[in-house]
């Protein structure tokens, strides 16, 4: 299982697009604690290949984040995390005899 966020220069079947999303609330006494975004990135990787896995999958392709900061007007700051990419599976090989 691998995860590019690239192409593939090789024959391969689109399986399908894949999405996952991560997210946290910032405490008010730490507003700014933006290195949140590591441990969310992490996660969303983790889900998007256990994904992959479980529709049988040889890799994910053109893999893309989006972050967001999302402020609610009482509430407070949201960090969230999106992630897609194009789950692959490359075709069966014949062996030659």
């Amino acid at each position: 299982m691998f995860m590019t966020t690239g192409g593939l220069n090789r024959s391969h079947a689109i399986q399908g697009i894949l999405t996952a999303t991560a997210h946290t609330m910032l405490r008010s006494e730490k507003p700014d604690e933006f290195s949140l975004f590591d441990g969310l990135f992490d996660e969303v990787k983790q889900d998007l290949m256990k994904q992959a896995q479980e529709s049988g999958a040889d890799g994910l392709i053109e893999v893309r984040f989006n972050t967001e900061v999302v402020r609610m007007n009482v509430a407070p700051k949201f960090l969230v995390v999106h992630g897609y990419g194009t789950a692959i599976k490359f075709p069966n090989q014949k062996k030659s005899e």
